[in-house]
Formats: C-alpha cells, structure tokens, sequence
C-alpha cells in the first residue's frame, strides 16, 4: 500500500489526485489488475470525475454546499461540521480503478479527486493495487 498527503486550501474543493495515483501504481510495480483509492476521513472524499473542465467540480461542490449547507438548525454535531460529514457519506470514502499495462483505465476526460469538505487541512489518502490472474 501506497500512502500520500494532500495539502487542502479551502474549506471545500476538489484536489485532482491523478497523477499521485499513478505514481503510486508504477510504485507498486502492478501492470494488470485494479487500484483501491481509500480515504481515511469521515470530512472528505474520493471520486472520479471530469478532469478537463474546471467547472465541473465547481458546479459538483455548488451543488453540495446548497443541498447541504453549513449551518442547519437541527444539526447537533458539538463540532459544526455536519454538513461535510453528509457531505463525505454521499460522495463516498473510496473508489475502484482498473489498472492495466501499469496504468490507469481512465476515460478521456476523467480524473481521480480528493474532496475536502472541512478545510484546510493536512488529509491522507491510501492506494493499494492488486494484481489480477486469468487462467
């Protein structure tokens, strides 16, 4: 397993973590097989989205912040971020990647991100790579 830090900025944002991903993958030495992107964060999160277009994720964390925005008058969590662990649970801690002739299967305009939704921090992310046999 492969481990990496990412510095966040903002309270929320994308962090496009492909490139570290690969690197962690050529690391690994693994040419054929799939690739687990694993954040260890209950105030973040991994996916896989449009990596051209920097509107995109604009629109994906405008899109958060409104459907679950900061302050709420229910929520109970002592430490008032509630709204990035919702956050966090819908987008999701993980994501699967095939790897093949030791890279990514990536559609063209896709990306792998880290999601910050209680910035800055310092976050942690863990890739773990496993080769796949045929018979």
């Amino acid at each position: 397993m492969e481990s990496f830090e990412i510095l966040t900025r903002r309270r929320t944002e994308f962090v496009d973590i492909t490139d570290h991903v690969r690197q962690a993958i050529k690391r690994q030495g693994i040419s054929q097989g799939i690739c687990v992107v694993y954040c260890p964060h209950t105030t973040a999160a991994v996916t896989i989205n449009e990596n051209a277009d920097p509107d995109v994720t604009h629109d994906i964390l405008a899109w958060l912040n409104r459907a679950v925005p900061q302050q709420q008058p229910d929520f109970r969590h002592g430490e008032g971020n509630s709204d990035a662990h919702i956050k966090s649970s819908l987008v999701g801690s993980s994501v699967t990647l095939l790897v093949d002739q030791g890279d990514l299967v990536l559609g063209r305009w896709q990306g792998v991100y880290f999601c910050e939704f209680d910035g800055p921090r310092t976050r942690s992310v863990h890739v773990q790579a496993l080769v796949t046999t045929t018979t």
